[in-house]
């Protein structure tokens, strides 16, 4: 088992963020011993959808605009429709998410998740994968897009979708222990 004592995880997820895609990853890497905070783009609460309806909430650990890139020694962006579309719009949250490219510490999205990595402005030249729709915005921004369950390049995991999120968090983990 991969051991991540003394590793701090951000989570990078607004209200609308897709349940699974930050309750397991988020369960993988405390089990691994990591210590997770969520950082969102307010204060309080983030709510989640699950087939297509408002579910549960999770805790802010701390608001991007009070986040640092050096607390933390890897990111993960969870997916689902609302939430990329939200952290992508928000300044200080695209700054965060360059941040942690341009110290070469490790990311990893799923979903929707690379949405945000576009207006980044990191996924050019990157092989990469995410859920289908949003392939074609991915190539537009010069990624090289494939269909696979998970896809490391660099610093960037990528995965696709709920049903591959057993082969994310284990690559996740590897990639974050590094």
């Amino acid at each position: 088992m991969i051991n991540l004592n003394n590793r701090k995880i951000a989570v990078l997820a607004a209200d609308g963020y897709e349940q699974s895609e930050l309750e397991s990853p988020v369960e993988a890497l405390k089990n691994a011993g990591a210590t997770v905070e969520i950082v969102s783009l307010k204060s309080g609460e983030i709510k989640a959808m699950k087939d297509h309806e408002w579910s549960n909430s999770v805790a802010v650990d701390k608001t991007v605009s009070d986040a640092k890139v050096d607390d933390y020694d890897a990111l993960l962006l969870p997916g689902g429709v609302l939430n990329p579309d939200a952290v992508r719009a928000n300044e200080k949250a695209v700054s965060f998410v360059k941040d942690f490219f341009s110290a070469n510490k490790p990311v990893a999205a799923i979903c929707h998740g690379p949405q945000t990595l576009i207006d980044a402005e990191v996924v050019d030249g990157r092989k990469m994968t995410s859920f289908k729709a949003i392939s074609k915005d991915l190539k537009n921004a010069g990624a090289n897009w494939v269909d696979e369950e998970v896809v490391t390049d660099g610093n960037l995991t990528t995965s696709r979708k709920p049903e591959d999120l057993p082969a994310f968090n284990k690559r996740m983990i590897e990639e974050f222990s590094k």
